[in-house]
């Protein structure tokens, strides 16, 4: 480990809409923030060929531009943008304590303030040719990219309320929705499944799984098994919607801030303030509700507030 310990006003863990965002409220504020991006520079976003949805963008644009965009308004502000994955915590549990974080297992920073935006992963389920076909007609976000299958037949995997919200968003839009739930029955609540039930142009498939995505550079089409019969049948979609959970970003804060029983950050009212004072959360990893870009950069915008808030009453 080196020796020399660097000392910031600001880190921020973590890029993508919430930490480019606080970025640049940090930096305009004059706390010369310093951010660790991680593994996935841009976050899930990158992942996303169109975004349509983000104010300012009346043509739409590509997902990895408005992360570059982004990141260049940060830098044009004075942040120092570094490629680089945080393995470490030790938070000060103190008003005013200084928060030491490890970089890359050998690097090591003293901060004032922290601003965590280390985003939440999607499940997949892991196929080849899913994986394959991410932006190409699989996603994990039907908010995000339902509009460009508008008036298509899609397929839309999962049995919780999120699985049942994203149907039900879809039929209003699409075509035909169909359901792939893996067993007998959903876990969706009962209200949720009432609506899928009422929704005519939404089918369920019970005990039935996804064989294999098919399409070489676009989805054409799921091939289907029911784990019962082993009966197979090709269901033809121009869109996949996996919606089987999130996982946070959140393994190296346990035992270190609190977080819900899925590893979401708890925030402090309408703050971004956690459990620790001087760190703050914004982003999907502390918000499972809304998971949009556009939500994220606005907690980005009030983690920063809050970090510049807390410093400013230090002094």
């Amino acid at each position: 480990m080196s020796d020399k310990i660097e000392k910031i006003k600001c880190l921020i863990i973590g890029s993508g809409p919430a930490g480019y965002t606080a970025a640049i409220y940090a930096a305009r504020a004059d706390m010369k923030p310093v951010m660790y991006t991680g593994m996935q520079m841009g976050g899930q976003l990158t992942t996303t060929t169109e975004v349509d949805n983000f104010p300012g963008y009346p043509n739409g644009t590509d997902g990895t531009a408005m992360m570059e965009d982004l990141k260049n308004q940060a830098e044009r502000f004075g942040t120092e943008v570094r490629f680089g994955m945080v393995t470490k915590v030790d938070f000060s549990k103190e008003v005013g304590g200084i928060h030491k974080v490890i970089v890359d297992e050998e690097k090591e920073i003293e901060a004032e303030t922290v601003i965590i935006s280390t985003g939440a992963t999607a499940k997949y389920l892991g196929l080849e040719s899913e994986q394959r076909l991410i932006g190409g007609g699989v996603s994990a976000c039907a908010t995000c990219d339902g509009f460009f299958y508008k008036g298509q037949d899609v397929v839309v995997v999962g049995a919780g309320d999120t699985a049942a919200e994203e149907a039900t968003y879809l039929a209003n839009i699409c075509k035909q929705v169909t359901i792939l739930v893996r067993k007998d029955y959903m876990r969706a609540s009962k209200a949720m499944q009432h609506r899928v039930n009422k929704t005519e142009n939404i089918t369920v498939l019970y005990n039935t799984e996804i064989d294999e995505v098919l399409g070489d550079n676009v989805v054409e089409g799921v091939r289907a098994v029911n784990n019962q019969t082993q009966d197979k049948i090709d269901i033809p979609v121009t869109g996949v919607f996996i919606a089987i959970g999130h996982k946070p970003n959140t393994d190296i804060f346990k035992e270190v801030l609190d977080m819900d029983d899925t590893g979401y950050l708890i925030t402090e009212g309408k703050s971004t303030k956690t459990n620790v004072p001087g760190v703050f959360a914004a982003g999907d990893v502390q918000d499972k509700e809304y998971r949009q870009a556009v939500t994220a950069a606005g907690t980005g915008c009030m983690a920063a507030l809050d970090a510049e808030r807390y410093i400013g009453a230090l002094e």
